[in-house]
């Protein structure tokens, strides 16, 4: 089954969810990590974007990491490695009510990271992030590529995000990204690795 590129816009509920699920997070993993970030489109006020919050949860070092991966595996989550991307662990959530919590709670689709605090996964998402909510022209301009990539390629998420990448890399070479960094995030961002 192909699964449909949906582009909605930006709902204030997002924000609501996120810091709920934070919450979770900083109680369940406490002092193992560093900090929780929403980012991706959900993350930036105004920005239409795909329905699913974007987290990124960080931790000093990779010799946190199979500590960090036991404690969300108890919360409802699977690891799924890296999919591609250095130095980012996917987890995914193996239920609607994951993370589990005493409320037996539906929570919104989410795409959870773990990953370490130098690593070029989370600089990319905090400068993205952090460009787009200080810049509405470009959140906006952001938006409506996303809206006609969303129609173009309907069905094939690897078509979607390899046509978005060339934006994300404009973004973040003006934010100080290096060449090497910058051809990094756009090989592992291409259907063609």
């Amino acid at each position: 089954m192909l699964k449909k590129v949906e582009i909605v816009e930006y709902s204030p509920q997002w924000a609501w969810e996120f810091q709920d699920l934070a919450t979770i997070y900083h109680r369940h993993l406490g002092n193992l990590i560093l900090d929780v970030y929403h980012v991706g489109s959900t993350s930036v006020p105004g920005l239409a974007a795909k329905p699913i919050l974007d987290i990124d949860i960080v931790i000093e070092d990779r010799m946190h990491l199979p500590a960090v991966i036991e404690k969300l595996m108890e919360l409802g989550y699977s690891h799924n490695g890296n999919q591609g991307i250095s130095d980012r662990e996917v987890l995914k959530r193996l239920s609607e009510q994951t993370p589990f919590s005493s409320s037996s709670r539906t929570w919104q689709k989410h795409h959870l990271y773990v990953c370490p605090s130098e690593s070029i996964s989370l600089k990319n998402h905090l400068a993205l992030r952090d460009a787009l909510r200080n810049n509405p022209k470009k959140a906006k301009e952001y938006g409506e590529l996303k809206k006609r990539l969303a129609s173009q390629y309907p069905t094939n998420m690897d078509q979607y995000i390899e046509h978005k990448t060339p934006f994300i890399a404009s973004i973040l070479k003006d934010a100080g990204f290096d060449d090497t960094s910058l051809q990094q995030i756009i090989q592992e961002n291409s259907t063609k690795h």
